[in-house]
């Protein structure tokens, strides 16, 4: 099948008649999701009116040649190829979700204002690693901007808000219904806008309440602010899981970014990482970023459609959690042995060691092969290049790594039910075609081949390494093996040769301890006798 086939010949969709002549906002479009959006909608509602996207424009250039540069992205080449004028559908707005009034002129804001339909708010600051500050102005003041431009469209019939399924990590069940914040969100907004860095670093972690890190809380606020601020507004809230590549659409395998497991892949095929801590039996909630679209752009639909029938007369915030179940996933150990098994099989140009190492389910074990594994070689690489005066690198590497691998760790040893009936709901019932157009099945994917087309669209995407170069990187992986072996039989070679050079030694010191054992055993139980 055509995944790229024009979908306006495949009969009459649903989803396309609702989306036709409709006029869309879409924020946060430059990022991974939000291309994949724009992607889909041109070319599976082809015959919408209009798609904004709020971008913020670097300074001098202009926002035609901004939107120049956004459809230069692989992923709009085929579209493009077959249908080229369906870029003016789409029009750059200058706005920035920091700025007051989301930076807009007044003349964009009316235009919106009167025309906006249905709006996309993806934007967010996505990084685990930031402090309160940035996550708080970005993810929830700016969805704050977002609502009160949205309380001012008169066409409004659906705002999709994109969540996350870890807003609420202290939950071992997440339902599609609303949790409230640890604080107000309003307060939390005023102490943020009020305090200075030292303070707010201060008492961070007792606002996070548990929750693993600003990232999470923020989006706890912002769901919270959302449920607060305006229950009349036609708003649908969807909680993505951990986002991953591709499973079809636009392109199999295609991934941008190295946030999440991504990141992990590249560090372990490249064989700077070791050890994870990980429990190996738990579902790696993980959802294919097409799957995530398609269920964004059906909720869009289907909230959509409820406000054309209610006359916008709504009955409060939805939910919605865009994940797979548990049981339809692979476990995170059977991931990332699979990715291993692919990765002998694709391995990348550049590796600084052999890929190699293991899960560990027990934190100390993984402690101890850290420290063994990946800190004492980048130290003894490091001195080396200092020698032959070469600027070291290895363990900044090494530390960033550890850095990362803590952030993700969270996940990949704690387990969570991730309700989603109705996800479930919607999709069955959707038309046949709708169904197959707007894919969201999530109780059948073949995952070998999924993460098989992953590790090829991360290195082909990602690290710009083509099928070309696949022969020369299986003369580096088999020089790294001979490498990697010839190592270890040194290793314990001369562990060995220690060993049994310093045996005699060991066995006087031993003979002498217990000597000197007996002894004080000796005389001690002779003056108990004595006394």
């Amino acid at each position: 099948m055509d995944i790229l086939r024009s979908d306006a010949d495949c009969g009459e969709s649903d989803i396309a008649k609702f989306y036709a002549n409709k006029t869309i906002l879409i924020t946060g479009a430059t990022g991974f999701m939000g291309k994949v959006l724009v992607e889909k909608l041109l070319r599976s509602c082809g015959d919408l009116n209009v798609i904004y996207l709020l971008i913020r424009t670097k300074k001098g250039v202009d926002p035609s040649v901004r939107k120049e540069q956004y459809f230069k992205c692989v992923i709009f080449s085929k579209l493009l190829e077959k249908n080229p004028g369906i870029v003016d559908k789409v029009r750059v707005v200058k706005g920035d979700l920091l700025e007051p009034d989301l930076g807009l002129s007044a003349n964009d804001t009316n235009t919106l204002a009167s025309n906006v339909e249905v709006v996309f708010h993806c934007a967010a600051n996505v990084r685990f690693d930031q402090p309160l500050r940035p996550m708080v102005m970005m993810n929830v003041v700016g969805t704050l901007k977002v609502l009160r431009l949205a309380e001012k469209m008169s066409q409004l019939q659906a705002l999709v808000h994109v969540s996350t399924s870890y807003c609420q990590c202290n939950e071992s069940v997440l339902e599609e219904r609303a949790y409230p914040a640890p604080q107000n969100p309003f307060s939390i907004i005023e102490m943020v806008e009020t305090m200075d860095d030292a303070a707010l670093a201060e008492i961070t972690p007792k606002l996070l309440n548990g929750l693993p890190n600003t990232y999470a809380y923020s989006k706890a606020l912002s769901e919270d602010l959302i449920c607060r601020y305006n229950n009349k507004l036609p708003i649908i809230i969807t909680r993505p899981s951990i986002v991953t590549a591709a499973i079809h659409e636009p392109l199999p395998g295609w991934i941008e970014g190295v946030n999440g497991p991504t990141g992990l892949m590249i560090g372990a095929a490249r064989g700077v990482i070791r050890s994870m801590h990980c429990n190996p039996d738990y579902a790696s909630t993980v959802i294919p970023v097409d799957k995530a679209i398609n269920g964004m752009i059906l909720c869009g639909y289907q909230r959509g459609k409820a406000s054309q029938e209610k006359g916008n007369q709504q009955s409060g915030v939805e939910f919605c959690n865009l994940c797979i179940s548990s049981k339809a996933l692979m476990s995170w150990g059977d991931s990332i042995e699979t990715g291993r098994r692919f990765f002998y099989e694709t391995p990348l140009s550049f590796a600084l060691w052999y890929p190699g190492g293991s899960i560990k389910k027990n934190y100390y074990h993984h402690l101890f092969c850290v420290i063994f594994f990946h800190y004492l070689p980048a130290y003894f690489i490091d001195f080396w290049l200092l020698v032959f005066g070469q600027k070291p690198f290895l363990l900044n590497v090494q530390r960033k790594v550890s850095m990362g691998l803590k952030l993700l760790q969270y996940y990949t040893t704690k387990e969570w039910e991730f309700r989603n009936e109705r996800f479930q709901e919607m999709s069955s019932q959707l038309s046949l075609l709708d169904q197959d157009l707007f894919d969201t099945s999530v109780g059948q994917v073949n995952w070998e081949t999924y993460i098989s087309n992953y590790i090829i669209g991360m290195r082909t995407y990602i690290l710009g390494e083509s099928e070309a170069t696949l022969p020369h990187a299986r003369k580096v992986l088999r020089r790294l093996y001979i490498l990697d072996w010839v190592s270890k039989v040194l290793f314990f070679s001369l562990s060995f040769w220690f060993l049994w050079t310093h045996l005699d030694g060991f066995v006087e010191r031993g003979d002498a301890f217990i000597r000197s054992s007996l002894s004080t055993i000796y005389h001690e139980r002779n003056s108990t006798l004595h006394v």
